[in-house]
């Protein structure tokens, strides 16, 4: 299947082996959840080592470590697309994040919406009854 099909198509094909990727980059990473503050929409899940957590920290901008490139992703580095932080909160067994951030570009999601701009966030579809995907932007 390729990426386009992937991210745009309407065909349910859940990747279950993520967490088996993850655990075979050989980084030490959590979740990281990246929510709009004002909106509560959740926008994009992403993972977080040390030094990530410690950037996000610094620049007061959402950062991830990317499992599948093995380096810091700075979220709007390349696409302008930041995400400020509010707040940073962790969860009850201290093994997932939650960035409380605000949109500083034109979207959070590397896909692009019909208008051809950066979609909101990265949950744009919902799986209907039959089990396929439909758009909900």
């Amino acid at each position: 299947m390729s990426n386009k099909e992937l991210e745009e198509g309407s065909a349910l094909n859940l990747d279950f082996t993520k967490l088996k990727k993850i655990a075979e980059c050989g980084s030490d990473v959590i979740p990281a959840i990246a929510q709009n503050s004002e909106t509560g929409e959740v926008l994009i899940l992403g993972y977080v080592n040390q030094l990530a957590l410690d950037t996000a920290r610094e620049t007061g901008m959402a950062t991830f470590w990317s499992t599948s490139r093995n380096e810091l992703w700075i979220k709007g580095k390349t696409s302008g697309d930041f995400l400020k932080i509010q707040s940073i909160k962790v969860n009850c067994e201290q093994n997932s994040l939650l960035y409380s951030v605000l949109p500083q570009g034109k979207g959070a999601c590397h896909t692009q919406g019909a208008d051809g701009k950066a979609r909101s966030g990265c949950y744009y579809r919902a799986i209907n009854a039959s089990g396929d995907l439909e758009p909900v932007d």
